[in-house]
């Protein structure tokens, strides 16, 4: 069944690995043109399945560099109809008293002040014209908490408080925000994390597996497709039945 991508134009932070490769995947394959935004552009370039349309070198964190890169994309593709931010960091799993401030602040950069930054440079230009969609790829950690991790569930759910907000400040008009929050899946943060964290995070979930990143792409697609037109404010769980609210 198509979701009617055919022609919007999305841009997707972390696109090179993980959950952004598979939305990129997925919205490439639903007839959108797809711009890969990653702190690892040659990752991109080496893609050999006609992914992307266009690719920055980003570090989401850094206003500068998501400036210039706005700018790069919306030179390329005219306007933008769909900001996916994606990109992340787990950061270390270790109690909060072991956390360092740098890696508290690494963390924070990326997770939360990157979605701002990401969904900020693309505003103005989804204002004039009235519609668009924002995806915010937020986590179960943002929700619940994830002990181990609390850096990284302060972010998220600073992102899912942050997606909320904007999407009141934005109505009345055809922009949605809304944030997607899979449980721990299976990506290259994964390398972060401690076995008895992974295990740990395995056990919580009633389905007894990790989420797969084509899960989050389908509900990624599903969220920005013209279907999804009465919905914005929300969390969209991915949680293999973890989630109680």
């Amino acid at each position: 069944m198509s979701f009617d991508l055919e022609g919007s134009r999305v841009v997707v932070t972390g696109a090179a690995r993980g959950i952004g490769r598979a939305i990129s995947v997925r919205f490439a394959e639903l007839g959108a043109k797809v711009c890969g935004w990653d702190i690892r552009s040659d990752l991109m370039r080496s893609e050999t399945t006609n992914v992307f349309n266009h690719t920055e070198e980003v570090d989401v964190s850094e206003e500068h560099s998501v400036q210039r890169a706005s700018i790069s994309t919306l030179n390329a593709f005219g306007d933008v109809d769909v900001v996916v931010a994606n990109a992340g960091v787990n950061g270390p799993t270790k109690p909060t008293w072991d956390y360092t401030v740098e890696e508290w602040k690494r963390v924070i950069d990326v997770d939360l002040t990157g979605v701002f930054l990401t969904t900020r440079a693309f505003l103005n230009n989804m204002r004039e014209r009235g519609r668009g969609r924002l995806i915010v790829v937020a986590s179960i950690a943002g929700k619940e908490g994830n002990p181990g991790a609390c850096a990284y569930g302060a972010a998220k759910a600073g992102a899912i408080g942050y997606a909320k907000g904007l999407a009141r400040e934005l109505l009345p008009s055809g922009i949605t925000v809304n944030c997607l929050a899979p449980v721990i899946t299976e990506t290259d943060l994964l390398k972060e994390m401690s076995d008895d964290y992974i295990n740990d995070k395995r056990g919580r979930i009633p389905m007894n597996r990790l989420c797969s990143p084509q899960e989050v792409a389908e509900m990624a697609a599903w969220v920005a497709s013209p279907r999804c037109s009465f919905t914005t404010g929300q969390v969209f769980d991915l949680s293999g039945g973890r989630a109680t609210y």
